[in-house]
């Protein structure tokens, strides 16, 4: 169901019972707080440093632009997601109670199903810079709730292809059974299907199981040609039970949730080349420069995957306050979409900043591309990224495809 960007009746009740200033809601004062919810720890870890980095990149750049109206970004308040539901929503009930302007993350699709109805149902605006799950298009958060990610049924068809494209015919896909696994499984099995494969297995998994060797051996034994896991940290293990089982590297694929540089190693310390020839598919940006930009921020970071999805999350939001006048996520949510459309092309807070004031529309272009928010706060159009581990198991980008919501 589309999804009102109109203010709830009790929001406004409650802003004019109180006599609440622009700048006296969600935040106390006129500066724009924001907290997070992202992954220190569990398995989405490897994700947590590029999207925090890109987040303190963008409060960075726009405060040397001078804040939000006029005002300077305090510090992030941290909130660890860990992949669990609990620690995710404490973290999300204690930034509420700190009165943050917007709430950045969670990460991972499933810990969004945990907090959203703690932050979008207290009126602050939440957004994900790597939430793909397509139930989260539907979800009743009177419009609160933006991603920057595509959904997995734009990333999806784009494996799906590539697949295909590589020569296979028949394919075998294990996922872990949440939101996030079943929505990608499914619209990849839709695409093969819609290709001309064979899916001779689809079959979902335990997120908390810890001995894959029979799935493996189901997999192996269902005789495809190409074999896709879905999942996070966990399927680290159904890889190398695979590959024991004689699948080749070559015909293994794996998806954003485990689109790790250190793979390899992550399966075998001693021979990280041993996923040569493996391909993920991720959103990604190809974008050197914010690249640059990120690693002169964060010089060990080796892991820049989401990093562009989340910094446009922080700006993208920022520019809304300013296009509103307001810090208050009850009063800039009704700008949210429209300053990434329909406007004057701009990038970065500084551009666009400057032509709100001159009292133009404007159209972000973000370090992810195009934005073009829809009634639900999804993306219309997204980069993806195809990976490939060489023959010294070294990750790179060997494509992007441009994916389009049809």
């Amino acid at each position: 169901m589309a999804r009102k960007k109109a203010l709830s009746l009790l929001a406004i009740a409650s802003a004019v019972s109180l006599g609440l200033s622009a700048c006296s809601s969600g935040g106390g004062e006129e500066e724009f707080q924001i907290g997070y919810v992202l992954p220190e720890t569990g398995d989405l870890a490897f994700l947590g440093p590029p999207q925090i980095s890109a987040a303190e990149l963008a409060v960075a750049e726009i405060n040397e632009a001078g804040g939000v109206l006029d005002t300077e970004v305090p510090e992030m308040e941290p909130g660890d997601e860990a992949n669990d539901a609990g620690q995710a929503n404490e973290a999300a009930n204690r930034l509420v109670d700190q009165d943050v302007n917007m709430v950045l993350g969670a990460a991972a699709s499933g810990m969004t199903h945990a907090i959203y109805d703690t932050v979008t149902g207290a009126g602050i605006v939440q957004c994900s810079g790597s939430n793909t799950d397509p139930d989260l298009t539907d979800i009743n958060d009177d419009g609160f709730y933006y991603r920057t990610a595509p959904s997995d049924l734009l990333s999806a068809p784009v494996l799906g292809e590539r697949i295909i494209n590589d020569g296979h015919t028949s394919i075998a896909v294990a996922n872990r059974a949440d939101g996030y696994g079943d929505g990608y499984s499914e619209a990849l099995v839709d695409t093969a299907e819609s290709q001309g494969a064979e899916v001779a297995f689809s079959e979902g998994y335990d997120p908390e199981t810890t001995d894959f060797s029979s799935i493996a051996g189901d997999m192996e034994s269902a005789d495809a040609d190409a074999y896709v896991v879905v999942g996070f940290e966990e399927g680290v293990q159904l890889l190398g039970d695979l590959i024991e089982e004689g699948v080749s590297a070559d015909q293994l694929y794996v998806t954003d949730g485990m689109n790790d540089p250190a793979l390899g190693e992550s399966i075998d310390e001693d021979n990280p080349d041993i996923v040569s020839g493996l391909t993920a598919a991720a959103p990604a940006a190809d974008n050197p420069d914010f690249d640059e930009r990120l690693q002169e921020h964060a010089p060990d970071l080796d892991v820049f995957q989401f990093a562009p999805q989340v910094y446009d999350c922080v700006v993208a939001t920022a520019l809304a306050s300013e296009h509103a006048g307001s810090v208050d996520p009850t009063e800039y949510v009704d700008s949210m979409s429209e300053v990434t459309q329909g406007g004057t092309e701009c990038t970065g807070f500084a551009e666009c900043r400057d032509l709100i004031a001159d009292g133009e529309e404007i159209d972000y272009q973000g370090a992810s591309g195009p934005i073009a928010w829809d009634e639900n706060g999804d993306p219309t159009e997204a980069s993806i990224g195809l990976y490939t581990f060489d023959e010294d198991g070294e990750h790179s980008v060997d494509e992007f495809v441009t994916s389009t919501q049809e």
